[in-house]
């Protein structure tokens, strides 16, 4: 199979019927097999039973997930990805922003242009004030963190190799971070791609604010995993290593200086009557802290077995 294309939707039941045919349009003006996984986060509304519709006309090309319950866009392509079967995947929104006829080109960079992974860049969006410039300002974050760089990290408009989506595990928000997840697992040839940005044409925007919270501090959990999973120590016992040399010297200053007024003769405090004694011994406390959890965490990570999460190239 040529391509599968993985679809996401949360109450978008007006959309799926015109998203299918214009799908369909595509595949066939350039003769791709393909097939449709629309994968259902848990809709309240009529969604799962158009998709069940979409499947009894065309049961060779549509295929279904539905979840219980809403779980969120990385679980939802998760599941899609374990279940797709074509050599190159594609990820897109089921609200008909993004365009079916961008498909094509992007297989023909991954096939010809020896990229591993391609992502939409929707350069002339077709949304307000409110959500692009949060967007651009977290796009920048993100490039400036991770090295990559793409324009458009949220764009759902994405194509992959299909031993890419086999090898990376999406969870929680980590769908924005697909490229870095990628990128570690080994696939560093990622490339972009301007795309058409379409008005929404049905129903609203299911994302609001909040996701840019989640976003930064699935950020925050992508980089420590992807640069210190493996080496835990590197990071606690840096920083404990640290805190306890600071408290150290801290102790010492108060010593010396106690020391010294006492040679000349001059009435000192106690030391443990002073606050910046106690801020020392709590700073060599914490450290020690950190440098036994990066310890522990180090023997977890050596005494557990991961070969089966190491990627092989091949076998002889």
């Amino acid at each position: 199979m040529d391509v599968s294309i993985i679809v996401p939707l949360y109450n978008e039941e007006e959309s799926l019927p015109e998203l299918a045919a214009w799908i369909k349009q595509v595949m066939q003006q350039n003769a791709l097999s393909y097939e449709i996984i629309f994968v259902n986060d848990g809709s309240t509304d009529d969604s799962w039973n158009v998709v069940k519709r979409l499947r009894e006309d065309h049961p060779e090309q549509i295929r279904g997930i539905s979840f219980q319950h809403n779980y969120g866009k990385s679980p939802a392509l998760f599941c899609g990805f374990a279940a797709a079967k074509g050599d190159i995947v594609v990820t897109m929104d089921a609200d008909l922003q993004d365009s079916p006829e961008e498909i094509p080109e992007m297989r023909r960079m991954i096939l010809e242009g020896g990229f591993d992974l391609v992502s939409g860049w929707k350069k002339d969006r077709h949304d307000p004030i409110g959500k692009t410039m949060p967007s651009k300002f977290f796009n920048a974050t993100v490039r400036s963190v991770t090295g990559i760089k793409l324009h458009d990290f949220n764009c759902g408009l994405k194509a992959y190799r299909r031993k890419v989506v086999k090898s990376i595990e999406v969870y929680g928000e980590m769908h924005r971070y697909i490229p870095m997840l990628a990128k570690q697992a080994g696939f560093k040839k990622i490339g972009e791609k301007v795309v058409q940005h379409q008005a929404r044409k049905y129903g609203v925007s299911k994302f609001g604010i909040e996701r840019m919270v989640r976003g930064y501090l699935d950020l925050l959990s992508v980089v420590f995993i992807t640069k210190f999973s493996k080496r835990p120590m590197h990071f606690f016992g840096l920083v404990g290593s640290l805190l306890v040399i600071l408290g150290f010297i801290a102790t010492c200053m108060l010593g010396v200086e106690k020391w010294i007024a006492l040679e000349n003769g001059v009435p000192a405090a106690l030391i443990t009557s002073r606050p910046y004694f106690y801020i020392a011994l709590t700073s060599m406390i914490i450290g020690m802290q950190f440098f036994l959890a990066g310890y522990l965490g180090e023997l977890i990570s050596r005494s557990s077995s991961d070969r089966n999460r190491y990627l092989i190239e091949e076998e002889i």
